[in-house]
């Protein structure tokens, strides 16, 4: 029971370092090579935890197990980090744009959950939405 929060805790841990660094990255280094760098780092430590957490098993036969969705993921992770650094840099704070972000997607994931994942809606779901909906309408207002 208690390892099922593990994830989610990796999760939270990494996104809040994501979001501080972020911030933190050089405003005159450009964005793509920021993402050269970062996608380096990336590449050395999955390389790294492959052989940790997976030591008698073939990178390469591994690797062929890939399919589209592999491919679109890193479009879309590429997606993120571009957006989020240039959110920073255009001035939102740490606060609003991961908030509004994360409420937004949240938001939009639900219908895609009914309608192709055949999940199922709460009144708690609902009332969730509810507090969200207000959410962003309180945040948006200056």
């Amino acid at each position: 029971m208690k390892f099922q929060y593990a994830p989610i805790l990796l999760v939270i841990l990494s996104s809040l370092c994501y979001h501080l660094f972020q911030k933190s990255m050089p405003s005159n280094l450009n964005p793509i090579a920021a993402l050269i760098v970062t996608y380096a780092c990336a590449l050395a430590v999955s390389i790294v935890a492959f052989f940790i957490f997976a030591p008698k098993t073939n990178l390469i036969q591994s690797l062929g197990g890939a399919n589209w969705a592999s491919c679109l993921l890193g479009l879309a992770v590429v997606g993120i980090e571009l957006g989020f650094l240039l959110a920073y840099r255009s001035g939102w704070s740490i606060s609003s744009a991961s908030l509004l972000s994360n409420i937004m997607v949240a938001l939009l994931l639900i219908p895609i959950g009914l309608l192709l994942y055949k999940e199922k809606i709460s009144l708690t779901t609902i009332a969730g939405v509810i507090l969200c909906i207000t959410g962003l309408i309180l945040i948006s207002k200056r």
